[in-house]
């Protein structure tokens, strides 16, 4: 992969994936042949859709052979073009540059999905080796000063060298990336980054194998202890523990959110909604093995130690070089606009919980494991609404059926189920040939890994183990998406809730964007941080729309659709429990910012974390989404760290988006999606996204949408970014 420049969705909770090139263009340059072993991950992919990933012939035992060969043949080609003895020039520098290490990229596209989906001991064994290994290698390149001379040279007089504004463009993100990186460091200084880079990428593997243990574990209830909770739900937690050899009449809760979201929203039993959410808060937070709170003060220390070598004031000031909000200040003032109305929200959301509580002669005081519970009682009691209604409508094959025939009615995507005539990692995982429905054209194939499994990292992700790049002759686009639904138990329907259809809906527009995206070179591929998750939050606007619902929520005994009184009843409560949604966000957002703008390093984090919230006004019967010990974006990689803004940076440009169809008069106008997909998901980063934005509507973005989306009061002075 082109080192840090493509940026794609590996992480959404969301989360995004890291664009991996693909297998038969010409090696870049004339470097010595050596001859390659017989490994299978080293191996060209073969079959059909030009060639697939080999997932069922991978073992851990593969890997050191496939790392060591593959990081030997990206020196010896990045050794070429550096000692290149012709002048440098694009297409033997840039171009060149942008050709190699194709093997390696497909070594690593496999290897990412075994340690997120698959992650046995051996391979959090060889994570925890080779992180390390990876990022040295990755440094020895960026801090090569006879290539970044080469770069620094065509940079220094790229007016003269006839360039069009796509290579212009790359030029520039590939020298910015390198100074950014620290090619401009004397050599002890390039030693003393590249030392920190390795300690942090161990302290990565270390802290998301300390969360996945957490995760790992469970808690059991009895069937009197789950009253209330529905009769799907109570499946699931059945097959679970039979699963873990408990014996029957047990249920287990394991600790992710997928299964305790649910105990959570209708378990009437208060004593273990409180044991089930603190064991899931806590993760990562429990003063044992596996606390992680160390790990995240290293980490943090490194990264404030390793901005201010490369002179910058905090990790954030260097984290958001390049991104839209190109400053922490600038992400701060969006939070700040939305953070007092999202609270003033909580308190109205509180005080009528407090009272439906009383009504019910609960003398309580709201606790955050009471907040689920007592809102879908008041959800119940304001619109006659409940999730549980909404549930027996929701079965995952029709949701994703949904999906993909809302991408086919906007953006001409086809998709055709081929499970069973390509390889994949696990048994569960479905299929899909990708054609464009106009001209029939081949566009990519389509992976989803449903459901939570042992070794699986939890949340939602989409990731691209090839992406589309006409320099390298790569057109057919290999994807996944990545989520944590719960298995039902034997001949259970497979029944989500309307927040997993929404995750379902949001990873699709992960896909949707790098099916659509079509560019020539390959670090032009991905999305600024900020913009990435702009494509997935549209893309949720979709699920609730009458025609959606009508055509594929279906109820799962009867097959009859969705009744208009019940579409008409979600349509009237979409604005409900936002305020709890936003701040259950917001606040894990502004913490990571706070967090990465201390210039020394954090010590304590959950001293940090609590005084933070403090200064914020920190509702008490709200958590933060992700507390730090557990905050898999912040501390599994440097992907979010300073960027978990980014959400609200997008979905700014999310309800503006929404706007314009609304303004349209239609979720389905041709003319706004074809401009949507023309600007905005086929140009992947070609041109300047604020750009690339005002040319698909004619000005910035408008916050005051995003306000009223969320059903929160306009303010005059929220507009723009």
């Amino acid at each position: 992969m082109k080192m840090l420049l493509a940026t794609t969705a590996i992480l959404s909770m969301t989360a995004i994936g890291t664009a991996a090139q693909a297998q038969g263009a010409a090696t870049p340059v004339a470097a010595a042949a050596t001859a390659v072993p017989n490994n299978i991950l080293l191996a060209d992919w073969t079959g059909p859709y030009d060639g697939v990933p080999p997932f069922d012939k991978v073992t851990p035992a593969l890997f050191p052979q496939a790392f060591e060969f593959a990081i030997a043949e990206r020196r010896r080609e990045v050794e070429a073009i550096a000692n290149n003895p012709e002048g440098p020039t694009f297409a033997n520098t840039i171009e060149a540059y942008e050709k190699s290490g194709q093997r390696l990229d497909r070594v690593d596209a496999i290897f990412g999905v075994m340690t997120n989906n698959m992650a046995t001991p051996e391979y959090q064994a060889l994570d925890k080796e080779w992180s390390p290994k990876l990022s040295a290698a990755s440094d020895e390149i960026t801090l090569n000063p006879k290539l970044f001379q080469r770069i620094k040279s065509l940079y220094d007089r790229k007016a003269s060298l006839g360039l069009d504004a796509k290579q212009d463009r790359l030029l520039t993100r590939i020298y910015d990336s390198f100074a950014r990186r620290g090619a401009n460091l004397n050599d002890a200084q390039k030693q003393q980054l590249s030392a920190m880079n390795q300690q942090l990428a161990q302290q990565f593997a270390t802290f998301s194998e300390k969360v996945l243990a957490d995760e790992s574990t469970y808690i059991t209830a009895t069937e009197a202890e789950l009253k209330g909770v529905p009769a799907d739900v109570k499946a699931s937690l059945a097959a679970a523990a039979k699963a873990l050899g408990k014996p029957a009449g047990t249920f287990a809760i394991k600790n992710i959110r997928s299964a305790v979201d649910p105990v959570l929203t209708f378990a009437d039993n208060r004593a273990l909604r409180e044991k089930v959410w603190r064991a899931f808060v806590n993760r990562g937070d429990n003063g044992g093995v596996n606390d992680t709170n160390e790990v995240i003060a290293k980490i943090v220390k490194l990264r404030a130690d390793r901005a201010k070598l490369l002179g910058f004031k905090n990790h954030a000031e260097w984290r958001m070089q390049d991104t839209m909000a190109k400053t922490p200040a600038r992400a701060m003032d969006l939070m700040n606009r939305v953070w007092p109305a999202a609270v003033a929200r909580v308190k109205e959301e509180v005080a009528d919980q407090q009272s439906l509580a009383k009504k019910l002669g609960q003398n309580i005081t709201i606790e955050p494991w009471d907040y689920r519970y007592f809102q879908e009682k008041v959800r119940k009691e304001k619109y006659d609404l409940s999730q549980d209604e909404i549930k027996p409508y929701f079965s995952l094959d029709n949701i994703i059926s949904g999906s993909f025939w809302a991408a086919g009615e906007l953006y001409g995507l086809d998709f055709k189920e081929i499970t069973g005539t390509v390889p994949t990692w696990k048994q569960d995982i479905r299929v899909y040939s990708v054609t464009d429905r106009v001209t029939g054209k081949q566009v990519g194939v389509f992976y989803r890994d449903d459901f939570a499994a042992e070794g699986k990292r939890s949340g939602a992700w989409a990731t691209t183990y090839r992406s589309r790049a006409s320099l390298l002759g790569d057109d057919i686009v290999l994807g996944s998406n990545n989520n944590n639904f719960v298995k039902p138990g034997p001949g259970e329907p497979v029944l989500i809730s309307a927040d997993d259809a929404e995750t379902l809906f949001h990873e699709f527009g992960h896909a949707i964007h790098y099916f659509l995206s079509n560019v020539k070179y390959p670090s032009l591929g991905g999305s600024q941080r900020d913009f990435v998750e702009y494509p997935s939050q549209v893309n949720e606007n979709w699920l609730m729309t009458p025609e959606v619902l009508q055509r594929f929520a279906k109820h799962y005994k009867t097959g009859q659709p969705m009744p208009q009184a019940l579409v008409d009843k979600i349509q009237k409560a979409q604005t409900f429990n936002q305020g709890f949604a936003t701040v259950e966000y917001l606040s894990s957002a502004i913490v990571d910012m706070k967090m990465h703008m201390d210039p020394t390093g954090v010590e304590d984090p959950d001293a940090f974390e609590k005084k933070a919230l403090a200064e914020i006004g920190m509702p008490k019967e709200i958590v933060m989404r992700h507390r730090l010990p557990q905050f898999n974006h912040l501390f599994s990689s440097d992907a979010y760290s300073a960027g978990y803004y980014s959400y609200l940076w997008s979905e700014t440009m999310d309800a503006d988006t929404w706007a314009a169809f609304q303004e349209a008069g239609s979720p389905w106008d041709k003319k706004v999606a074809g401009n949507f997909k023309k600007y905005l998901l086929s140009t992947g980063n070609e041109t300047d996204r604020a750009e690339a934005y005002r040319q698909f509507r004619g000005r910035d973005p408008d916050v005051n949408a995003l306000l009223k989306k969320r059903g929160f009061p306009i303010s005059e002075t929220a507009t723009g970014k």
